[in-house]
């Protein structure tokens, strides 16, 4: 068995794109939510909140031709693997491109402007708006496949689609090709555009918060107060590299990972089982050959819907007992689907390296109902652990469990 390193991080948020601005957003309190007044002409759409990233500019070194293929989904996730690249010393190295490395990513779905021009050729029989990479920008694979021809990787390409867990499966799935020996390096996360129709998805369920007057008070993960979730965007990338590679090269270890676990409820598509989740964790635990005693924090799924914290905390303080530290950064960026995996685990690992874990944001009062935990609030909490979790768990009844290791 091979052991697998985090050589390089980036990715794309509403609150910066690099750890410092995040970082500092994060000491303030300061949320990536706003009020969509964009959103009004939806008058069947309850919520209007969402975390939006307005400042995004393409490259300006990107070419046309290279922009073709890309809807605003890609763009993310190639941006922020052009970043990962960069800080692993990695950009423009022609052992990218000789087969070493491979991508694993994923996002809950392709480029939604596409998949409406479809929609309006078998509504209206016309094709406006449709041409040759039309199908490219809307495919459920469209950021791996996108990254690969970027970037020119012709190793494994191992698209994960699975919603909330997409960025964490492309981590673990990376993780284990490279465990396993089958090629020494991957560029793996995940991102998501943002879409009303992904707002609508949770709305129709009655899962989404109404606060719309109030955008920085939502959402509320873990909080009795909660009234549903926010939509965000983002992308997150990691470059995973095996250790003995990254050591010939002298490249600079964030982290290691050590554990994966990914298993189903296979019991219903949107209701999430405490016993599966708990089964996730244990896995993870179980392939970094560890006991539950050695995670010092846990970096929680937190969406702010009612049975995902109640079951994600229950099963956590099952595992972990009431002491354990948790905390969601959904609280600052909204759910993010495909890219939270992603983005969680960056943010897991920077926090490690530095001792110092975020609160999660608007938290005044743990719902009695959840899990009994050492939630983290108001402000960050110092601590020093040498394990940290990063559990994600997706419609469909996905769930995904990260172990990452400090690099001494």
């Amino acid at each position: 068995m091979k052991r697998v390193v985090v050589t390089g991080m980036a990715g794309i948020t509403s609150l910066g794109s690099d750890w410092a601005s995040i970082e500092a957003n994060f000491v303030v309190g300061r949320s990536g939510i706003r009020r969509m007044d964009e959103w009004d002409r939806f008058a069947e759409l309850n919520t209007r909140l969402a975390g939006p990233i307005d400042d995004f500019v393409v490259p300006a070194h990107w070419t046309r031709k290279q922009l073709r293929s890309m809807g605003r989904v890609s763009r993310l996730a190639v941006g922020a693997a052009e970043q990962a690249l960069q800080d692993a010393g990695l950009l423009g190295n022609p052992i990218i491109r000789d087969g070493r490395m491979g991508v694993a990513c994923g996002s809950s779905t392709g480029s939604t402007d596409e998949i409406m021009a479809f929609g309006n050729m078998l509504l209206n029989s016309v094709a406006d708006g449709l041409n040759a990479n039309s199908y490219v920008r809307m495919m459920p694979h469209t950021t791996a496949a996108n990254i690969s021809i970027f970037f020119g990787l012709t190793g494994r390409l191992i698209p994960t689609s699975s919603a909330c867990t997409s960025g964490s499966q492309g981590i673990g799935y990376a993780y284990e090709a490279i465990k396993f020996g089958r090629l020494p390096l991957m560029l793996a996360g995940g991102a998501e555009e943002l879409c009303p129709t992904e707002a609508m998805v949770f709305d129709a369920l009655y899962a989404t918060s109404l606060k719309n007057d109030a955008p920085h008070t939502s959402p509320r993960p873990y909080d009795s107060g909660r009234d549903g979730l926010v939509i965000g965007e983002g992308s997150g990338m990691l470059v995973l590299e095996e250790l003995e590679h990254a050591l010939a090269r002298g490249a600079h270890i964030h982290a290691e990972i050590v554990g994966f676990g990914s298993n189903a409820d296979g019991q219903h598509t949107t209701r999430p089982e405490v016993g599966t989740m708990r089964r996730a964790m244990e896995l993870a635990l179980e392939d970094a050959g560890i006991g539950a005693d050695a995670i010092g924090y846990v970096n929680g799924h937190g969406t702010a819907t009612e049975q995902g914290d109640i079951a994600e905390t229950l099963a956590t303080s099952e595992l972990f007992g009431k002491h354990m530290p948790i905390s969601s950064q959904k609280s600052f960026f909204g759910h993010t689907l495909g890219a939270c995996g992603a983005l969680e685990s960056w943010f897991s690992i920077e926090m490690m390296n530095r001792d110092r874990y975020a609160p999660t944001l608007n938290l005044d009062k743990v719902d009695p109902r959840c899990g009994e935990l050492d939630y983290l609030r108001d402000e960050f909490r110092v601590m020093h652990n040498d394990y940290v979790m990063n559990n994600n768990f997706a419609f469909g009844g996905v769930n995904t469990s990260l172990i990452f290791r400090r690099w001494a």
